[in-house]
């Protein structure tokens, strides 16, 4: 006996799945992008102005004691002085429109998460632009404001480097920072999140002796060597200009932040390195327009990078 035909309402006209017109259930999770993990934050030095377009960091040279001769006059030691001027750049922006219409015909909630991202479009590029500096520091070999301030480092490992390698590496930038008076306090070191894990199996820095409250390969931890806290970021080994945005300051691109660093294994640096000036901090705002039936968002900030203290930078790179 033939079948009977049956309608099937979940088919739409045309070519199609059985199920197209069924009910789509809402999950209740609107899926986001995952963000990179900003750290430069609280981990260089950072000045708030405002107004004006950039602030001085004075810089001071040494001085020396010697021993005072009976009957003659103190005239008082000369000393070097000197300068670093951090410039604001540009407002840097990021922005997203919502139209009511769109919106009254959608089923979730979109302008947190659009208000998310915007803002941290920013923060990325305030990571960004911190490492780009500190990475062209080492690669030039940047100097000080006064002559008794070293320069920034670059340790070359060669092109393919073991974990031994960079774990003597590291050991060696300590080395370096306490023979150069570098404060054993505040130091940090970058790096890829790959390497991060490595040394996290490699085991070298791992403490098998003292209780279960540190690093372990297991969990991971907070993993510390040499006094320097390790910190995994998806920002450090960049083309800084081509993978990133450029600076942009009154109006003209900027050389700052362009450096490739994709040769970078590690950054170990102490906090008195770099600075950042803000002239306006993250935020961000709304406005309705009528004219155009939305709303227009826009998170904003105006912040400039500079190094301070070049002597506090060192790059490990693989270079030969």
């Amino acid at each position: 006996m033939p079948q009977t035909s049956t309608v099937n309402a979940g088919i739409p006209a045309g070519p199609s799945h059985s199920d197209n017109l069924y009910l789509k259930v809402f999950s209740g999770e609107t899926l986001k992008v995952f963000n990179t993990r900003c750290v430069m934050k609280g981990r260089h030095r950072e000045r708030t102005i405002p107004h004006g377009k950039s602030a001085q960091f004075p810089a001071l040279g040494k001085m020396a004691a010697e021993y005072h001769t009976p009957g003659n006059v103190i005239l008082g030691q000369s000393t070097n002085h000197g300068e670093k001027v951090i410039h604001i750049d540009d407002m840097l922006i990021s922005s997203g429109f919502v139209s009511n219409f769109e919106e009254a015909m959608n089923h979730y909630e979109v302008r947190s998460e659009l208000a998310f991202q915007m803002g941290d479009s920013l923060a990325q590029a305030y990571d960004q632009h911190l490492f780009a500096i500190a990475t062209k520091a080492a690669v030039t070999g940047a100097t000080g404001a006064v002559p008794e301030m070293g320069a920034a480092t670059e340790d070359k490992i060669g092109t393919t480097p073991t974990i031994q390698n960079i774990v003597d590496a590291i050991y060696s930038a300590a080395a370096h920072f306490d023979s150069t008076n570098i404060p054993n306090t505040d130091r940090t070191i970058f790096v890829t999140p790959k390497l991060y894990w490595d040394l996290i199996q490699d085991g070298s820095f791992l403490d098998r002796d003292f209780g279960n409250g540190g690093p372990n390969q297991n969990d991971g931890g907070k993993l510390r060597v040499a006094g320097f806290e390790v910190v995994p970021t998806n920002n450090l080994a960049l083309d800084f200009g081509v993978d990133t945005i450029a600076g942009v300051r009154a109006g003209s691109t900027v050389q700052d932040y362009t450096v490739d660093g994709t040769a970078t294994v590690a950054l170990v640096m102490q906090k008195q390195a770099l600075g950042t000036v803000r002239l306006m901090n993250l935020s961000t705002e709304k406005d309705y327009q009528v004219n155009r039936q939305g709303t227009l968002m826009v998170s904003k900030m105006a912040v400039g990078h500079g190094v301070l203290r070049p002597e506090c930078i060192r790059l490990i790179s693989a270079k030969a």
